[in-house]
């Protein structure tokens, strides 16, 4: 072998000190304006709660009978859908349909963790789940008095589900949504 070959390698194989390292992985840093709250006030629901100011509030009716409350945040093309249901010793039923509407996510979800609640002052006991992944609905929660009133809710994007893309704003959403649940009072 010639000399120059036998350089040419030796130079090849120590010329480069450089460790190449993958970068970790990393969210969007979005800034989001600072949460004001402020009430509901819609007179026809039976309970009444703090909403962002920055969202829009409509409520969802069928055959003039009250099925819930769209709360929409336009900017973040995100929905909270919050359906009610009156409590007629069927507490049971309801809660059952609510956990069946998270564990529909498990399949795709990459996590989910469950968040109780219960105030007995206030008479609010339910759950709230943050759920991980490309999924249909990143939050999802429970609330009900025990005898008369049952809401449970749900946040959807309009978007296909990239969790990666839309976690500032899911974290952003959930503090409402959690809030709503802490400031909720029923009529």
């Amino acid at each position: 072998m010639k000399p120059y070959v036998v350089l040419l390698f030796v130079l090849i194989c120590f010329s480069c000190d450089e460790v190449l390292v993958p970068k970790p992985k990393a969210f969007l840093s979005l800034d989001y304006p600072k949460a004001s709250y402020h009430e509901s006030l819609i007179k026809e629901l039976p309970f009444e709660f703090e909403k962002n100011r920055l969202s829009r509030l409509s409520v969802s009716k069928k055959n003039n009978i009250l099925k819930g409350v769209i709360i929409s945040y336009p900017t973040l093309k995100a929905s909270i859908f919050i359906n009610y249901k009156k409590v007629n010793n069927n507490l049971k039923k309801h809660i059952a349909d609510a956990r069946k509407m998270t564990q529909k996510h498990l399949q795709i979800a990459d996590e989910i963790s469950e968040r109780k609640y219960d105030d007995d002052r206030r008479e609010i006991y339910g759950m709230f789940y943050d759920i991980k992944g490309n999924v249909a609905s990143q939050s999802q929660f429970y609330v009900t008095d025990s005898s008369k009133h049952f809401l449970s809710g749900a946040l959807y994007f309009e978007t296909e589900p990239n969790y990666d893309s839309i976690f500032p704003a899911i974290k952003y959403i959930q503090k409402d949504m959690i809030h709503l649940i802490e400031s909720l009072h029923w009529n």
